[in-house]
Formats: structure tokens, C-alpha cells, sequence
């Protein structure tokens, strides 16, 4: 059972266990020690969030890191796939990244790529655990000339913003659209605006401030209530919001209504198809997927694959299998023959390229799917036991797929970053999937809440 990493890295309420500069230090030391593979000297990129620990996670870091003979690249405030990216253009031996993503700015986290730019598989990260636990490497103490050395990449952002313009064609640009593009005051609070202007597009930016704090705060992905605003007063063609280490992006059409990350993948996943894109005619999904995507899918001759929420199962499946589109109704969207994990600003790229292309607003392209009715319900829980060891809860979430009869889904799953239960349940009537989910979620409360 793995103590420090969940489903994203390492995650918790800064300088507290075990997000301490004890802990980043010790992580710095064993990912040094398990990334060291080949003869020469070794490097490992940094990047991080805006937020107010990230100065010292990172320092902490870089010294750990250092102290095993392996030299540092700092790129600063850079979103998650960007590192991902220049993990693998700098030919480095792995890339860090320091963020708690959609996360309030006490939260941070840390989170590792491989030399290819993946995010790193359970076994290694239960081997950096196993390194910390049992001081295997405490003796490794390099000297001299041998230890490590930091150095500060200058250049980072231009060599992301120019990646990120390769994933459209050359002949393609953004002239006559208007746009409105919410930072989170997070990673990408530079590089966003400059991609989209570069592009040709009018761009108006809110969540561009970052001051240590403000991450995530009332903006970005998780609060779009602002953007929606902002393009319906400025009147753009679409709202693009960014999450805090911007590896997700949630869209806003043309008259201010949020378009789910489902009817995203529809519209993007039926593009791809058309113009002979989508390997094996298959979209990657999770168990959270909507009904009605698989439906909408089907009636295109487009096979729907399901896998555990999360991004790392989506990427998982699809390498296993040889697919190169996924997503989540979160928005993260995976687009493997651009970049090696979610890109919120690739995924804004294809989809302005969809609007442009087409010439078709965004509240039409979303009607590419028609969603079943589905209700979410987050419960805050003490612990997370596994489910099947209450019998009242199981047998509750027994009961209420018998209720449903065939005609919807239960999925009962814990939060891997967060506190939290989460219950959605699926069917053709609203009043019936509101009281199924409101009676699991009282059972929940009652025994782990």
C-alpha cells in the first residue's frame, strides 16, 4: 500500500506532511538515484505552479536532486505538460513538476515524468517510496566535482509556445475570432495569451495575476463563473479556462454556457474521424463518461472504450491498445500525436481549429451528443475503506442498480486527490437518479462521512 503517492504524485497541505522540504528533499534523492541510467553526467528539469511554496518545495528539491551528482534544470512557473515536453526535447533524464493542480494555493504536490515525457508507472513510484522508507541510498553522498549543479533555462516559454503552435497546421491561424481566456493566475498565466495572440486571434485574459495565493481562487477551470461572464460581456466566440497547472481545459460557448467535457469529445472525437485521425476508430473514456456519449459515438461508427477516472488510466489505455485521443468530462484531453499527457492549450488549439475549420459556433458543435440525465454528488469522508467492507453501503449500491433496471449507471468512487466520495448515477429519469444518488449519499454519510 503506497503511503506518499496517489493518483497524481505526491499531494498535501504545503510544508505538512508530507509536503515538507524534509519530504522534497528525500523524493529529490531517490528520483535522482532511480533516473540515473545511463554513463555521463545526468539532468532533471523543474518546473512549477505560482504558488507561494513552490519556492521552497523547489529549493529543497534542487538540493536533493544535487546531492546525488545530478544537475538541475529550472524552467520557473510553466504548466504540467510543458515539462512533460522539454523532459523530452532537453533529453533530460526526467522531468519534475511542482503543483496541486486544480487545488487551493495551500495544497501542493509533486509529480514526476519519465525521460519520455510519461508520467511514471505504480511500480516506480513504489520504488521511490521504498528508497525513502528504508534509507537505502543515505550513504550515497557524491563530493566535489561530482555533485550536482542548477542551472535556469531562459528560454523555456519560447520552446513551449512554439511546440504548442506545431500541434496545428501552418496554413491555419486564429484571424477573426474572439476569445477570452481565464489563466486560474496559475502556470500558464504567460504562455496562453502569447500562443492565442501569436495566432492571430483577440484575446481578452482575466486569471493572468498570480501573486502566491490567487491560484485557482474564484477562476480557472474549477470557478468558470467569471469567464462566462467576461464572454458574454465582450461578446467572443468562445471562453477557454485553464486550470492551475493548465494541463486541463473547460470551454465556454459563444452565448456563456459552459459546454461539458463530454459534448467536447464528441464534437473533437467525430472530427478526428472524419478526416481519418482517430486510431482504431475508438474515443477513450472513463467509467464517468455520459451515456449519451457512447450513443452518439456508436451512431458514428466509433467504438467507446471506458477506464477508471483518472488521467494516468486514460494514458495507460491508450498506450496499451494504440489510441490517441481520450478525455474526461473534467477536460482533461489527451491528444497522444501531440503531446504525452493533457495539454489545456493544445486542447484549446484543436478546438478553436474545429470552430475555425467549420465555421460552426461552439454551442452547435456541441450538440454532436445528446447527454443522458446524470447527477454527481461529492460526499466529504473521514477514510476511504474499501467500499465492498461496509455491507450497507454495498448493499445500497446494490439496490440502486436494481432500481435503475438496465436503463442507467452507478459509479461510486473515491477522490484519488481529495477528501471525497463521489457518486454519480445515470438513467432517463431525473427525479428517479436524484433520489437514488441523495439515498446512497446519506448511507455514505452515515457510516464514513
Amino acid at each position: 500500500m503506497r503511503k506518499l503517492f496517489g493518483t497524481d504524485g505526491v499531494r498535501g497541505v504545503a510544508n505538512l506532511e508530507p509536503m515538507t522540504s524534509e519530504m522534497a528533499m528525500q523524493l529529490g534523492r531517490a528520483a535522482a538515484h532511480i533516473f540515473m541510467r545511463r554513463a555521463g553526467r545526468h539532468q532533471i528539469v523543474i518546473g512549477k505552479d505560482t504558488r507561494i511554496s513552490g519556492y521552497m518545495l523547489e529549493s529543497a528539491l534542487t538540493a536533493g536532486i544535487c546531492s546525488m551528482g545530478v544537475d538541475v534544470l529550472l524552467v520557473g512557473p510553466m504548466p504540467t505538460p510543458a515539462i512533460a515536453f522539454l523532459t523530452r526535447s532537453l533529453r533530460a533524464d526526467a522531468g519534475v513538476v511542482i503543483s496541486a493542480s486544480h487545488n487551493p494555493y495551500q495544497d501542493n504536490g509533486i509529480k514526476f515524468f519519465s525521460k519520455d515525457g510519461f508520467k511514471l508507472p505504480d511500480e516506480v513510484e513504489a520504488r521511490i517510496e521504498e528508497l525513502i522508507v528504508s534509507d537505502e541510498i543515505s550513504h550515497l553522498r557524491p563530493t566535489a566535482d561530482l555533485i550536482g549543479k542548477a542551472y535556469r533555462l531562459d528560454d523555456a516559454e519560447g520552446r513551449y509556445i512554439e511546440f504548442a503552435k506545431r500541434s496545428l497546421p501552418r496554413d491555419l491561424d486564429f484571424q477573426g475570432l474572439k476569445l477570452v481566456v481565464d489563466c486560474a493566475n496559475g502556470a500558464a498565466y504567460k504562455v496562453a495569451p502569447t500562443v492565442l495572440r501569436e495566432l492571430g486571434a483577440k484575446v481578452e485574459v482575466i486569471g493572468n495575476k498570480p501573486d502566491g495565493m490567487n491560484i485557482n481562487a474564484g477562476c480557472g477551470a474549477v470557478h468558470p463563473e467569471q469567464l462566462q461572464e467576461a464572454v458574454r460581456h465582450h461578446k467572443a466566440d468562445i471562453g477557454i479556462a485553464l486550470d492551475g497547472d493548465a494541463d486541463r481545459a473547460i470551454f465556454v460557448c459563444e452565448q456563456g454556457a459552459i459546454v461539458d467535457g463530454d459534448h467536447v469529445m464528441a464534437a473533437l472525437g467525430l472530427d478526428l474521424h472524419q478526416n481519418g485521425q482517430l486510431a482504431k476508430q475508438t474515443l477513450v473514456g472513463t467509467v464517468m463518461s455520459n451515456f449519451g456519449l457512447e450513443l452518439a459515438m456508436s451512431k458514428a461508427g466509433i467504438k467507446l472504450v471506458r477506464t477508471p477516472v483518472g488521467d494516468r488510466y486514460l494514458l495507460e489505455r491508450m498506450l496499451a491498445e494504440g489510441y490517441n485521443f481520450g478525455g474526461e468530462q473534467s477536460g482533461h484531453f489527451i491528444f497522444l500525436d501531440h503531446n504525452t499527457t493533457g495539454d489545456g492549450l493544445i486542447s484549446a488549439l484543436q478546438m478553436l481549429s474545429l470552430i475555425k475549420r467549420t465555421k460552426k459556433p461552439l454551442s452547435e458543435l456541441a450538440t454532436a451528443m445528446s447527454a443522458v440525465p446524470q447527477v454527481l454528488l461529492n460526499v466529504k469522508v473521514k477514510q476511504k475503506p474499501i467500499l465492498e467492507s461496509i455491507p450497507d453501503i454495498d448493499r445500497a449500491i446494490r439496490e440502486s442498480e436494481r432500481r435503475l433496471n438496465g436503463s442507467g449507471r452507478v459509479v461510486v468512487r473515491y477522490s484519488g486527490t481529495e477528501p471525497l466520495l463521489r457518486i454519480m448515477v445515470e438513467g432517463e429519469k431525473d427525479t428517479v437518479i436524484n433520489e437514488v444518488a441523495e439515498a446512497l449519499a446519506r448511507i455514505v454519510r452515515a457510516h464514513i462521512g
